[in-house]
């Protein structure tokens, strides 16, 4: 996808209407063409922006890190209780939603 998208960016910047505007792409750089250079690339400087989700997925199916009440499948007494037990990422910034999952989850612990 984002291979994509870096081909895509790199058409929208060579049409006239923008081309005029800029010197010189600066990164990855023109000399970086084939798909395997610009894969490369992509992993030595892609970032999450700090907002990683679904590592650990929260779900009712065996695939799935932990169970709907955040204990880890297997090991007993363990939960996760950050955005790693999202299943997939949101819109906005995980702060509050984590926070909600964080509340829900210790009043299940105390069984509230």
């Amino acid at each position: 996808m984002l291979l994509n998208g870096l081909k895509i960016a790199r058409r929208v910047l060579e049409a006239p209407a923008m081309k005029r505007h800029i010197k010189a792409e600066l990164l990855p750089g023109p000399q970086v063409q084939s798909d395997d250079t610009l894969i490369a690339d992509i992993r030595a400087r892609a970032e999450t922006i700090y907002h990683p989700v679904g590592t650990c997925r929260m779900g009712q199916d065996e695939a799935s890190v932990v169970d709907p009440q955040a204990q880890v499948r297997g090991v007993e007494g363990l939960r996760v209780v950050d955005a790693s037990i999202m299943p997939s990422i949101i819109a906005g910034n995980t702060n509050a939603p984590v926070m909600m999952i964080a509340e829900n989850v210790s009043k299940m612990m105390l069984g509230r």
